[in-house]
């Protein structure tokens, strides 16, 4: 198998793991999902009985980085966290399930998990 084939697909199988072990223990909550690429940083809020996205944020907005702005950083991981927490704490949504993908708890991931427990998101 070649090497670009082989890592991708240890990925998804950590993206499955990660995401299986998630559900089954979320108990009812909603799962906060996080998906970074290089230049952003995306968050959403996930109801997975209803299937709907309850609340979302990521770097593509305007207010968070500034048009034309490079957001593939830590600060502005964290003001995507604190974003999506005042966006849940609108909703009602105090408790959720951290779903951090196939990406390891390190860096961007663990910043904006910072930030939204700093900013009232249980978890």
């Amino acid at each position: 198998m070649k090497f670009e084939k082989r890592i991708a697909a240890q990925g998804q199988r950590r993206k499955y793991r990660v995401r299986n072990r998630v559900v089954r223990d979320s108990h009812g909550r909603p799962r906060l999902s996080v998906f970074r690429s290089n230049r952003h940083m995306y968050a959403q809020i996930i109801d997975d009985a209803a299937g709907k996205t309850l609340a979302a944020a990521s770097t593509v907005e305007g207010e968070i980085a500034g048009a034309g702005k490079f957001a593939g950083n830590v600060s502005s991981a964290e003001k995507v966290g604190r974003l999506i927490a005042e966006r849940a704490a609108e909703k009602g949504i105090t408790k959720v399930v951290f779903d951090r993908g196939a990406f390891r708890y390190h860096g961007r991931v663990a910043a904006l998990a910072d930030a939204a427990r700093g900013a009232g998101l249980d978890f």
